[in-house]
């Protein structure tokens, strides 16, 4: 059989595959799961554009991978064909632990689960499928392979994987702030001490870089409108799981209905196998025709929510940098609760608050290194004169307070 694909990418143009075991595992149903899980949760809600899915993104992030292990060879960088293959595995499957709707769930389907701990437990199992192959692949994404520069390139605060989603997620929002000369950037990679670094010509690329990934996070997945509806899908799996939990019969399939009844931890995966294969078989599909039929649902709580997003009726949302003042907040919970006839308990599925943060270069830990003219390794804040580059460092915290547009103040 010729596994030798070719994929037509809206972004890169054809992108190939370059190993028998590679087709493999896209083939394989854990990977073909992320065809059903949409890149960016509801944000189609605000840019409708925005329908790429996470298998978009891995097979991208891996074309960009090839791209940068070809560069560092021609610069004379030894990387064995094991070492490429498993780097472009890492790569590859690096958010095959993502579920339904990717991190507007995050922590709500599994509370106690991050998805990269699901990646490495889904990587151990298909490594069981495929007789080893994966094991380098897997001590490259967990750091534990002596050439640290592959994990670099897989996870740093210059990876592969911000390369190609911040470019994909421009394509298809349309916001043409994110746009980056990935190309560019990656030709200008290089490795010094087993680090990854970039030649100094390239600092304005890495200083745009930030930037754009700065302006992506305000302007995509920080939007208020985007984050009244995550947090409007993430209070409807809350009251279902309540209600799960409470017996209440709710309409929902069996993998669906494990994951809300039970709390299930990511180290509960790797001693039942069972949950695996339920978690591999949900998708964003299960959870939007749950929600459909909790529309009719007689729990005042789960219609009044399901409704409202399925027929986008998103709560207004008000966003500030200071927390909100504790009357304003008791204002309009006790209006919600006169106009809903509901009691204390069920207004915080309905009056939603939180923060968020945009810090788009942490300057301490794992830095973006250039390598000057005199071979000299620095810190990108002090290779230069970017001014740029300190206001990106700036941690920004914002509140907000999401309800229903029809309370009144």
């Amino acid at each position: 059989m010729n596994k030798k694909k070719i994929f037509n990418d809206p972004v890169y143009g054809f992108i190939t595959i370059p190993s028998d075991l590679i087709y493999d595992i896209i083939e394989h149903p854990i990977f073909q799961r992320l065809r059903r899980i949409k890149q960016l949760g509801l944000t189609d809600l605000v840019y409708p554009g925005a329908l790429h899915t996470r298998f978009h993104h891995a097979l991208g992030a891996m074309h960009l991978m090839s791209m940068t292990l070809d560069s560092l060879r021609n610069k004379d960088n030894q990387i064995s064909n094991e070492e490429y293959e498993a780097t472009l595995l890492a790569i590859l499957l690096h958010d095959i632990g993502h579920g339904p709707f990717s991190h507007s769930l995050e922590t709500s389907i599994l509370p106690e689960a991050h998805h990269e701990e699901l990646s490495v437990i889904f990587m151990e199992y298909l490594n069981t499928k495929f007789d080893g192959a994966l094991t380098l692949a897997i001590e490259i994404f967990n750091d534990n392979y002596h050439r640290k520069f592959f994990h670099e390139l897989i996870s740093s605060q210059l990876d592969i994987d911000r390369l190609d989603y911040l470019n994909r997620d421009s394509y298809f929002t349309g916001v043409a702030e994110g746009i980056i000369s990935s190309e560019r950037i990656i030709k200008l990679l290089d490795v010094v001490n087993d680090r990854i670094v970039v030649e100094e010509k390239g600092i304005y690329s890495i200083e745009n870089f930030l930037n754009a990934r700065r302006l992506m996070y305000w302007q995509v997945y920080l939007h208020k409108t985007t984050i009244s509806a995550e947090e409007m899908l993430i209070s409807i799996i809350k009251r279902a799981r309540y209600l799960a939990q409470n017996k209440v019969d709710i309409f929902v399939v069996n993998p669906l209905k494990l994951f809300l009844e039970t709390n299930i931890k990511a180290s509960d995966f790797k001693v039942n196998e069972n949950y695996l294969k339920a978690f591999i078989s949900l998708d964003d599909y299960d959870v939007f025709s749950a929600i459909k039929q909790w529309m009719h649902h007689p729990d005042f709580v789960l219609s009044f929510l399901s409704t409202h997003l399925i027929e986008r009726k998103l709560f207004k949302v008000k966003v500030q940098n200071k927390p909100f003042d504790k009357t304003f907040i008791k204002e309009i919970g006790d209006k919600i609760k006169s106009k809903y006839n509901i009691d204390q308990k069920s207004l915080q599925y309905i009056l939603l608050q939180g923060t968020i943060s945009n810090e788009a270069y942490i300057s301490q830990g794992l830095n973006i290194n250039i390598v000057n003219k005199k071979g000299e390794v620095l810190d990108i804040a002090d290779a230069a004169d970017l001014p740029n580059i300190t206001a990106i460092s700036k941690k920004v915290k914002k509140h907000y307070l999401c309800w229903p547009k029809s309370i009144n103040l």
